[in-house]
């Protein structure tokens, strides 16, 4: 493990939930509409809305692949042209620390890690499942909220800081479930990035004051809320080009990655194209394991559209960009370009892990920071991140 000279603070770990995180507080007359295990040939499957969900090849976790498996891949390193199986390798059991919160600590402190944003693993492929059914999706995502406050807490030992998820299908709902959970601990919640899933294949902007009550209170409590990748419902541009609509991880194909959709590019642009940071100046928002390859397009088209109608912008819209946007780059990313064009003290540090596409030993990340001072690398790998969720 590399030595930092300090204890870092990660912006990006995972649990994997167990199987009764969407289940465990669902009334029996709801869960056929919101998440149910069967077996089918031998094996447990997840059904969501009635349906088997694909988002996650095994939503048991146990196996699980080794965390940084992928690591070389996702470096675009494959040499021999391995397919995936061969690329995760053996699996392992899972990992205590996985889904306990004593034993993550415990692992922490090997880490030389002091705290970490915590996110979930399955949780964010599940909004685009329930978009036709709002009281399904309302259900479930409470449901799951109140069992990562049980299983995890929201700020356990002030170390582990684990986000509750928050989905606008319904804003009246995600206004009072996240009062509901800034009353009891939150520092932070998630979401995915994208528009907001209406009715069928209709969607709006989360930038739209219908959701005004939603960001007010995100504001005026001074807590992030964090955009996680996960499915945006951006596969159906996918579909456009001959690819699924069916959101598989780890199912790549190179048109895939090729593409230019890129939903977090289009959500930080509709929350400054659409005032949400000019009507509640006190929200955050931090891009984490969406990578920062989409920043630079993002800049040089928030610069245009502020030359060629600056009367529709009351401030300058990368300045905005600049003082209320966090992003976590991907490893493989360049990180000092994003410097360049955010500012070192909107970088945070994220592992990923223990994700197979992440890292194996979280701090190495450092080994990605060349050209940064030490006392830049001290604000990426712990100042930044630390800010977020610091009590107040």
């Amino acid at each position: 493990m590399t030595d930092l000279g300090f204890q870092a603070f990660d912006a990006d770990h995972h649990y994997y939930e167990a199987e009764d995180a969407f289940t465990r507080h669902v009334e029996r007359r709801m869960q056929a509409r919101c998440m149910q295990w069967v077996e089918m040939n031998g094996r447990p499957r997840l059904l969501v809305g009635g349906k088997v969900n694909r988002f996650i090849p095994n939503p048991t976790f146990d196996p699980v692949a080794k965390p940084g498996s992928l690591d070389e891949f996702f470096r675009g390193r494959n040499p021999e042209g391995k397919n995936m199986a061969q690329l995760f390798g053996e699996l392992e059991p899972i990992n205590p620390a996985y889904r306990d919160r004593d034993a993550r600590i415990a692992l922490l402190d090997t880490q030389g890690i002091e705290g970490a944003l915590l996110f979930p693993t399955l949780g964010v492929g599940m909004q685009e499942s329930l978009r036709a059914d709002t009281e399904a999706a309302c259900t479930a995502f409470g449901a799951f909220n109140r069992w990562l406050e049980e299983e995890w807490g929201f700020a356990y030992q002030e170390r582990l800081f684990a986000a509750p998820y928050i989905s606008l299908v319904d804003p009246a709902w995600a206004e009072a479930e996240v009062e509901r959970v800034i009353d009891a601990g939150a520092r932070l919640v998630c979401m995915v990035p994208g528009p907001v899933p209406t009715s069928g294949t209709s969607s709006m902007s989360l930038g739209d004051p219908l959701f005004d009550g939603f960001w007010a209170r995100i504001g005026e409590a001074g807590i992030p809320v964090a955009f996680h990748s996960g499915d945006a419902g951006y596969r159906a541009i996918t579909e456009l080009w001959g690819g699924s609509r069916e959101f598989r991880a780890f199912a790549f194909n190179p048109i895939q990655g090729c593409l230019s959709a890129e939903p977090i590019h289009d959500t930080f642009a509709a929350l400054i194209c659409h005032g949400v940071f000019d009507r509640h100046p006190g929200v955050r928002v931090a891009s984490i394991e969406c990578g920062s390859e989409w920043m630079e397009g993002l800049v040089r088209k928030l610069k245009k559209a502020y030359g060629q109608m600056p009367m529709e912008f009351k401030q300058d819209p990368v300045e905005q960009l600049r003082e209320h946007c966090f992003v976590a780059p991907y490893y493989e990313d360049d990180i000092q370009r994003l410097r360049e064009l955010i500012g070192t003290e909107q970088i945070l540090f994220g592992s990923d892990f223990p994700h197979a596409e992440g890292l194996a030993e979280p701090v190495d990340f450092i080994r990605d920071l060349d050209g940064f001072s030490a006392g830049e690398v001290e604000q990426v790998m712990r100042t930044n991140g630390l800010s977020l969720v610091a009590a107040a």
